[in-house]
């Protein structure tokens, strides 16, 4: 639900004036909010496997807000004029869409502490076993979203990357609060429970950094691939009409690839303590990828795509051109998020984030050196060179996973605990 988003506002926007320019603002600005943001993102997957009592739902409770806190504040001194105009000339924007991409960004103020607490507050739900609380949550942060963007449409004279921006904000704040409201019954079921003594030290802060920080590390370096693809496409041949195209891809291709990021949370609560479950999980991961896959594979191959592109995204038959190579490229895209997820799940339960980390430092790379050599060596457009860099990273991503893996499966599990059990909470 959530990846339904992307191509509603992007729909909206291409029916407002200026579509082109509006396209590329909110593309940007989105960008700079995704990465802003990043490190939170991690969070729903800690609390699902951190939180089970009273002092590990208090201390990573603490160690959330004020991270949300934080990156609010980073928010707040890059829209500064005076940094927001030196970060619009490092990537090369033009002037009208630096002009809306500041404007987007603005009202994008309350997104990364509203991220940061929903995903905390859902982990909780993941954690007890109440799925469908998050399922509920997201609907209505659609419903709210699409609902605050045709009343800005209809009823207001916002720019289109304006109207896309304060329909998320809105949209991500009502979400969190439907999740506080949603978790009224289980925090008071942990908060009841506690830990002995001796597994206290874990929940000091330098623990949780060390767990965290390689996640948090993970997520930033991952979401800083679309600014820098932005900065690319600012060198590339038809450097607009690629930053125009590049949210409706990301939109597009985002509704298959959730299914692969859901599945992080699911791994991490269901594979067993001693990781008996494994088995299952693999199995029913490779279901996900061949259904994901194949889904954008008919949209990207056959005349769906001009359906999409044109009829339903709004898009103009020159920017649809521009669309329909990258998309194609990346028809396999699901699959491989489908492939890490699932390995990322296998780390997470057994403590070993360290290597997830370095897994996206290499995709990171690999992405800039393909860009590097596309746009400057052979000339290609920048949504395909784009396209490509972003595959290719992925793959050499999820290939140095796979080691990392294996040991942890081959190795002995920890023993669960007696108190790992979850919580009632209804």
């Amino acid at each position: 639900m959530m990846a339904v988003e992307g191509p509603y506002l992007v729909a909206i926007i291409a029916r407002l004036p200026n579509v082109t320019v509006n396209l590329a603002a909110f593309g940007v600005a989105f960008a700079f909010a995704i990465i802003i943001e990043s490190p939170v993102i991690m969070l729903m997957s800690a609390s699902t496997a951190l939180v089970e009592d009273r002092p590990s739902l208090e201390a990573l409770r603490r160690f959330a807000y004020g991270l949300s806190a934080l990156l609010t504040l980073v928010q707040l001194v890059i829209l500064l004029p005076p940094v927001f105009d030196a970060v619009a000339h490092l990537l090369a924007l033009p002037d009208d869409v630096a002009r809306l991409t500041h404007g987007g960004l603005a009202l994008l103020i309350p997104w990364p502490a509203a991220i940061g607490y929903r995903r905390f507050r859902q982990g909780l739900l993941i954690r007890q076993n109440l799925t469908r609380r998050v399922a509920y949550g997201t609907a209505i942060r659609l419903a709210v979203m699409s609902l605050t963007a045709f009343l800005a449409f209809r009823l207001t004279g916002l720019p289109g990357a304006h109207v896309g921006s304060l329909a998320l904000s809105v949209g991500v704040v009502v979400e969190a609060v439907t999740s506080r409201m949603m978790t009224q019954r289980v925090v008071p079921a942990l908060l009841a429970r506690d830990r002995s003594p001796e597994r206290m030290d874990m929940l000091r802060l330098p623990a949780i950094i060390n767990f965290y920080a390689p996640l948090a590390l993970t997520s930033l370096l991952a979401l800083s691939v679309q600014p820098m693809v932005t900065f690319f496409m600012g060198q590339s041949r038809f450097a607009l009409e690629s930053l125009a195209v590049l949210p409706v891809i990301h939109g597009l291709t985002f509704i298959f690839r959730a299914i692969g990021l859901s599945y992080l949370e699911v791994g991490i609560a269901l594979i067993g303590d001693r990781r008996e479950h494994f088995v299952r999980i693999r199995n029913f991961a490779v279901i996900l990828a061949i259904a994901s896959t194949a889904g954008l594979a008919i949209i990207a191959y056959t005349p769906l795509s001009v359906i999409w592109f044109q009829t339903i995204s709004g898009l103009t038959l020159k920017l649809t051109t521009f669309a329909m190579w990258p998309t194609r490229i990346l028809a396999i895209f699901p699959a491989l998020a489908v492939a890490l997820h699932t390995q990322r799940a296998v780390l997470v339960h057994a403590r070993r984030t360290g290597p997830i980390t370095w897994a996206t430092v290499l995709e990171v790379a690999v992405v800039a050196a393909v860009l590097s050599v596309g746009i400057h060596r052979l000339d290609l457009i920048g949504a395909v060179a784009a396209a490509v860099a972003i595959l290719t990273g992925r793959i050499f991503g999820t290939l140095w996973l796979l080691p990392a893996c294996l040991d942890v499966l081959r190795a002995r599990p920890v023993l669960a605990t007696a108190d790992t059990a979850p919580v009632t909470a209804d």
